[in-house]
């Protein structure tokens, strides 16, 4: 498979299920974007305002304007000045109506007429079910908006699970037994690799984030944090497009009811 680089990519959509999705796994990426002139839209499903372990310190709406602050100053730390809200609550993504919610992320795509789309793939990466939903919904408007559209998935590989096998067992990070995915070099589209200034940035973008990250980082040591998302590996989903739409039983027609 042809590696691609940063510049290759265009006009870059991110499409995310919560703010720091996208900094964890395309913050190096944006950043590089931005540096050369290219631009950037991400695109959040929801808030964030189940993201703690404590709902009564952390009620949700508290939490949702916390987490709104902090996504716009991470953005901002990787020069990404556009970015749009869903207005979904965290955690029912997949009690929303699939047909509306997909003619939302579509009419944004045709807004924005992106060369790249960047998103979960259908694993979510971690498993959450909010990531594996909003895979599908900007899969399949993908598909009917804008086919010729390069569709990227974030991933692990195997080098990367193995390296950081006891982080993941100790902070457990995988909702689901079958992951972190193990994708094989040749099906590696594009990887990015940080370092020096670039991981510093990264870390500033996701130290931002603070009330999701800080704790992390704390436990785990900011050397260790910045070395472990100093990668970020993304496959072309191409070839798993055209079941997306099938399987959710849309059309360009239901779309445009």
């Amino acid at each position: 498979m042809h590696r691609l680089t940063t510049t290759d990519l265009g006009t870059i959509l991110g499409v995310w299920a919560h703010p720091d999705d996208e900094a964890y796994l395309t913050g190096g990426l944006m950043a590089l974007a931005r540096q050369a002139g290219q631009r950037v839209v991400v695109v959040t499903a929801t808030r964030g305002e189940a993201g703690t372990p404590d709902p009564v310190l952390w009620p949700p709406r508290r939490l949702a304007r916390v987490r709104e602050a902090e996504l716009q100053a991470s953005l901002a730390a990787l020069g990404v000045t556009e970015h749009r809200f869903l207005d979904y609550i965290d955690g029912t993504l997949t009690d929303q109506d699939i047909t509306t919610a997909i003619a939302r992320v579509a009419a944004i795509i045709a807004d924005v007429q992106p060369d790249t789309i960047v998103t979960f793939g259908p694993d979510g990466l971690t498993g959450h079910v909010d990531h594996r939903r909003i895979s599908t919904w900007a899969t399949v408007a993908r598909e009917l908006t804008a086919p010729d559209a390069r569709l990227l998935y974030a991933t692990t590989t195997a080098a990367h699970a193995d390296r950081w096998r006891q982080v993941h067992d100790r902070f457990d990070i995988y909702m689901d037994p079958a992951l972190p995915l193990r994708t094989s070099p040749d099906q590696v589209a594009l990887e990015v690799v940080l370092d020096g200034g670039l991981a510093d940035r990264k870390l500033v973008a996701l130290r931002a984030q603070a009330s999701q990250t800080a704790g992390l980082i704390a436990a785990m040591g900011e050397q260790v944090y910045r070395a472990w998302t100093s990668t970020e590996t993304f496959r072309e989903a191409m070839s798993m497009v055209p079941r997306a739409a099938s399987a959710a039983g849309l059309s360009r027609a239901a779309l445009s009811r």
